[in-house]
C-alpha cells in the first residue's frame, strides 16, 4: 500500500484552482489513507470513470467490470475534503492516455501492431483512397465496442473536476464562488479549424482552401509536412501567414514511425526542431494523431495538436478525455475534439455535418474547445467541399450568435498561457483580477444547481 505524500494534496488543489481560477481558499482537497499498490477503473459519480489508485476498495482491472463510485467514501473535515484517491494522479492518468497499457483498450502496440504499420506505410504511397479506407474500415471495425472513453465526446476530465468543485463548495459552505472565466471575453467556448496537408495534390489546393475558409471569414491553421511529401515553397508559407493563417509543423516525413524508438525520435525531433524555426511555427502534430506525449519534451514548440478526446476511429486508440487545453512540461497541449473529415467520409461514410454537430453541442455545453482537422486532400473533391462548407457555415453562425470564439491555435495557446498567470483577489468592493492582461478575462460564478455545477456572469450594468 502507498501512503500519500502531503505533495500530492497540494498538487490537487492545485490542479482545481488552475482549471478553474478560483481563489485558494475555497479548495482544501486531501487523500485519506493509503492508495492501493495497483491502479484501476472506478467511478467519481455515476456519469464519470477514473483510471488511478483507491484507499477506500481494489479499483477494478478493466473498464468493462463492475465500478465503485469513489464518491460514496468522501468525507468533509472543517472546510477539508478527504477523498478515497489522489485527483491529481487520476486526471494525469486520463490526460496522458496511462489508462490504455494492459487494459484492453488499445490496438496492439508489440511487434504484431509495429509490422502491420511498417508494412502499411510501405504500401501507403501506391494506395488509392478506396483501398486505404477498406483496410481502415476493416482495422477499425470494432470501433462502436470500445467502452471507455465515451463516444463521440468524452469529459471525465471536467466532470471529475466539477464533482471535486462541488464538494469543496460544500466543505465551505457555500454554493456560488467566483472564477476567471476560460475563454477571453466571456466567449462561451473556443473554436479551432485545422489543416493538415498529407500529400502534393492538398499541398497545391491550399490556396482554394484558404479563399474557401475567408468566405466565411474564418482563418485556419496548415500543418505542413517538412520532408518527402512535397516541394515546400517558403514564399508560399509567407503568403499564407500574410493572408493570416498559421502554418505549424505536420511530423517529419509522415511515415508513421516517428514515434516507434526512442533514439529515432530524438532524432528526427532535433531535424523537426529546425523546420519549426524555418518554418516560425509555435505548433505541432504528428502523423496519423500517433503520441506519446512523454517524449514531447524534446520538441522545442509552444503548443502541441496531437491528442484526441476520444480516439476510437483512430489507429492509436485512446483519448485524453478532455475538452479543454492543458499543460504538459512547458508545453500546451491542444485536444482535437471532433471527428476528422477523413474518418467521417470514408470509416463512417457519412457525407453530413451532424456528427459535427453532436459533437459541438456536447463540447460547448462544457465550454471547451471546438478542434476538427480537415485535410485539403480530401477536400479536393466536390461532395466532401460541399460537407465542409456547411460546417464552416454553422461555425460562422455559432460566432455570430456569441456562441463561441473561433480563433487560431496561436492564439489559444497565447491566451492560455495569459489566463494561467491570473489570479483572483478579494479587494475593496468585491472580486478582481489581477496579472497581466487581466483585462481581456472576466469573472464569472460557479454555483451549485441539484448537485451540477453551472456558470453564470454578473448581469450587466
Amino acid at each position: 500500500m502507498k501512503e500519500v505524500q502531503t505533495k500530492s494534496q497540494s498538487e490537487a488543489s492545485r490542479m482545481m484552482i488552475d482549471h478553474f481560477g478560483c481563489p485558494d481558499e475555497f479548495v482544501d482537497l486531501a487523500v485519506r489513507g493509503s492508495l492501493s499498490a495497483a491502479s484501476g477503473y472506478f467511478r467519481c459519480g455515476s456519469d464519470t470513470i477514473c483510471f488511478g489508485q483507491l484507499s477506500s476498495e481494489t479499483p477494478a482491472r478493466t473498464v468493462t467490470e463492475p465500478l465503485h463510485d469513489a464518491l460514496h467514501n468522501v468525507t468533509i473535515s472543517g472546510s477539508e475534503v478527504l477523498l478515497p484517491f489522489d485527483p491529481a494522479q487520476v486526471v494525469d492518468n486520463l490526460r496522458h492516455e496511462r489508462y490504455l497499457a494492459d487494459h484492453g483498450l488499445g490496438k496492439s502496440t508489440g511487434w504484431a501492431g509495429t509490422l502491420i504499420r511498417e508494412l502499411y506505410y510501405l504500401a501507403r504511397p501506391f494506395m488509392t483512397v478506396a483501398l486505404r479506407k477498406h483496410l481502415q474500415r476493416f482495422y477499425l471495425h470494432d470501433w462502436k465496442k470500445i467502452p471507455f472513453p465515451h463516444w463521440p465526446v468524452d469529459c471525465s476530465v471536467e466532470n471529475t473536476l466539477e464533482h471535486l468543485l462541488v464538494l469543496s463548495m460544500k466543505a465551505q459552505s457555500v454554493t456560488r464562488i467566483p472564477i476567471i472565466w476560460f475563454w477571453p471575453e466571456g466567449a462561451p467556448s473556443c473554436t479551432c479549424v485545422t489543416h493538415d496537408v498529407e500529400a502534393e495534390a492538398g499541398w497545391d489546393f491550399c490556396s482554394q482552401l484558404m479563399d474557401l475558409d475567408d468566405s466565411f471569414g474564418i482563418k485556419s491553421a496548415f500543418q505542413i509536412v517538412p520532408e518527402e511529401r512535397y516541394q515546400i515553397s517558403y514564399d508560399r508559407l509567407d503568403s499564407m501567414r500574410e493572408r493570416g493563417f498559421e502554418i505549424n509543423v505536420h511530423d517529419l516525413n509522415h511515415d508513421g514511425n516517428l514515434l516507434v524508438d526512442r533514439n529515432d525520435f530524438l532524432l528526427r525531433a532535433s531535424g523537426i526542431n529546425d523546420y519549426a524555426r524555418k518554418f516560425r511555427a509555435e505548433g505541432f502534430r504528428t502523423a496519423v494523431l500517433y503520441r506519446k506525449i512523454d517524449w514531447f519534451e524534446a520538441l522545442h514548440f509552444a503548443y502541441d495538436l496531437s491528442v484526441p478526446t476520444v480516439a476510437h476511429l483512430e489507429p492509436q486508440r485512446g483519448g485524453c478525455c478532455t475538452v479543454f487545453p492543458f499543460f504538459n512540461g512547458n508545453l500546451l497541449e491542444l485536444p482535437v475534439t471532433m471527428a476528422q473529415d477523413y474518418s467521417l467520409f470514408n470509416i463512417l461514410n457519412d457525407y453530413s455535418i451532424d456528427l459535427w454537430k453532436d459533437q459541438a453541442t456536447l463540447i460547448r455545453k462544457k465550454h471547451g474547445l471546438l478542434q476538427m482537422i480537415a485535410h485539403p486532400d480530401y477536400l479536393i473533391d466536390e461532395k466532401a467541399r460541399r460537407v465542409y462548407g456547411e460546417l464552416l457555415g454553422y461555425l460562422s453562425d455559432l460566432r455570430a450568435k456569441g456562441e463561441t470564439w473561433i480563433a487560431l491555435p496561436a492564439e489559444v495557446n497565447a491566451w492560455w498561457r495569459l489566463r494561467s498567470g491570473l489570479r483572483l483577489v478579494d479587494a475593496a468592493g468585491g472580486w478582481q483580477i489581477q496579472g497581466e492582461g487581466h483585462e481581456r478575462a472576466r469573472i464569472a460564478y460557479a454555483r451549485i444547481v441539484d448537485d451540477e455545477i453551472t456558470y453564470e456572469f454578473e448581469p450587466s450594468a
